[in-house]
């Protein structure tokens, strides 16, 4: 009996033009050291993908103890301040993991809000006081003459300064400009976060915008390396402010995500690459109720530990509030595993190396894991001399993990200009060329301005073949009276597909 002839396959149609991400390595959470149990007791309750509480775990444990210690790395001390962006569809619990973790400072702000609410009105009858007997001084110099004029100026000398008002106590601030941030700066802590699980709110916002985008990123990267903020404005004067920190969680969405990493302000400006990226699988579809695994004791040690850090004084002037931090060091361990990390990324990024395309961040990868070894280290032990080499052993799979996701993220980023391209021209053979072929020639000549560039074009054209949306014609086919070295058949339809 014969076999019978095999059915020859046939397209349905055109396929859409998907951006293809490929998966991202899981988590390392066993990598979080003390930090582990309640990111993994959030994930219980939450059942979002875990890496969302590690971001927000990383980032709370960061502005805790910022203010206490720089780390020593293979360049000098740095602070232990870490920018954290997280990218998460809406619905992915990024709130619900980040609330519980943040629960303790929030109790703690409050508290502190009542007590300098207290103050302050103390504070307004002190300065009162002290105004009135500055400005009778002033009369006396104004109308005396002689001794008496003499008199007034030693009084003036002698007048105790000026009653400084209690400090603004909150932490956390959500969407700041660079000018509000300074205010609060000058006023307020000298370590503070800038946190949101709307994270499109700042990214999007009046700092980011065109006039003030350069201004708030190199604010910004300064903070971040710890240099002083320096501040001129007419009205204002002219003041520099010391030793002050930040930490920044942003949670966004991938769309305020992919805008923010496609600027290229950002990421030449340096900034983009000074953040801890990841965007985690969805597990939406698989969150059933009989998976949710509480642990209450988990999560209330790290609201304790949180709170006791809270609570001890930060090392600063007491007029100025810069702060003072010691410098934390490396232990012999911790170093020589930071040194065979730093040379391996460094490997990586030469010519043709598997990092070749991401060099600004994997440049900051040895620093990165001597930041994250010190926020272990404190997080444990606020009064530690030394990062221990388990520390640091944890920091550098952390910072590996983050590195990998900053390179699978940049390719992706790639990805989605040679698809928007290619929509492009795919809007305009179905729009506007009215030619049922197309070669190369035709795209350069006529077809949108972005593709008017071979590798380009050539590019736009192989993707809407593979999609579907362009069948290949033989090479010599004959295409408005010429043979054509390379030319397609336009598919603007399902019934066009042979």
């Amino acid at each position: 009996m014969t076999a019978p002839e095999p059915i020859p396959f046939k397209a349905e149609g055109p396929q859409p033009l998907l951006r293809e991400i490929p998966a991202g390595q899981p988590y390392p959470v066993s990598a979080l050291g003390p930090l582990q149990s309640p990111v993994e007791a959030v994930q219980g309750m939450a059942l979002a993908p875990i890496a969302i509480p590690a971001q927000s775990a990383l980032a709370v444990a960061s502005l805790a103890v910022q203010g206490f210690a720089n780390v020593e790395t293979l360049g000098g001390s740095r602070p232990l301040s870490l920018y954290c962006l997280t990218i998460a569809t809406s619905g992915e619990r990024k709130s619900s993991c980040d609330a519980p973790l943040m629960a303790a400072l929030r109790d703690y702000e409050k508290e502190q809000g009542q007590a300098q609410r207290d103050d302050m009105q103390s504070w307004q009858n002190a300065h009162a006081l002290w105004k009135a007997q500055r400005d009778r001084i002033l009369q006396d110099a104004k109308s005396g003459k002689g001794e008496k004029r003499v008199a007034a100026q030693a009084d003036m000398d002698d007048l105790e300064k000026e009653p400084a008002a209690p400090p603004y106590p909150d932490r956390v601030v959500t969407e700041p400009t660079f000018e509000g941030l300074t205010r609060l700066y000058a006023t307020g802590q000298p370590s503070l976060g800038i946190f949101s699980d709307e994270g499109g709110q700042f990214l999007g916002g009046h700092a980011m915008n065109s006039d003030n985008r350069q201004k708030t990123l190199t604010a910004l990267n300064d903070l971040w390396q710890g240099n002083p903020i320096r501040r001129t404005r007419a009205g204002d004067g002219a003041y520099t402010l010391y030793g002050r920190r930040l930490a920044v969680h942003l949670m966004a969405q991938p769309g305020v995500a992919r805008a923010f990493m496609s600027d290229p302000m950002a990421a030449d400006s340096g900034f983009l690459p000074r953040f801890l990226i990841c965007e985690p699988p969805s597990r939406i579809g698989t969150r059933l109720h009989a998976h949710i695994r509480p642990d209450e004791g988990a999560l209330a040690a790290f609201s304790h530990r949180l709170r006791e850090i809270l609570e001890t004084p930060l090392p600063m002037d007491a007029e100025t509030r810069e702060l003072q931090p010691r410098v934390l060091a490396l232990g012999s361990g911790a170093r020589k595993l930071l040194i065979q990390f730093a040379d391996a990324i460094e490997v990586a990024q030469a010519k043709g190396g598997n990092l070749e395309h991401v060099t600004g961040t994997a440049s900051k990868a040895a620093e990165q894991a001597a930041r994250i070894s010190g926020v272990l280290t404190l997080w444990r032990d606020l009064h530690a001399a030394e990062v221990a080499a388990p520390d640091m052993a944890n920091a550098i799979t952390l910072a590996q993990f983050y590195l990998s996701e900053a390179a699978r993220l940049a390719d992706a980023a790639t990805v989605s200009v040679e698809i928007d391209r290619a929509e492009r021209l795919r809007t305009w053979l179905l729009e506007s060329w009215t030619e049922p072929e197309i070669t190369p020639r035709d795209v350069l000549q006529y077809g949108p301005s972005a593709l008017r560039d071979s590798p380009k074009a050539t590019a736009a054209l192989k993707l809407l073949e593979k999609h579907s949306w362009l069948v290949v014609l033989e090479p010599g086919t004959v295409v408005r009276g010429a043979a054509r070295k390379t030319a397609w058949r336009i598919v603007r339809g399902a019934g066009d597909v042979v």
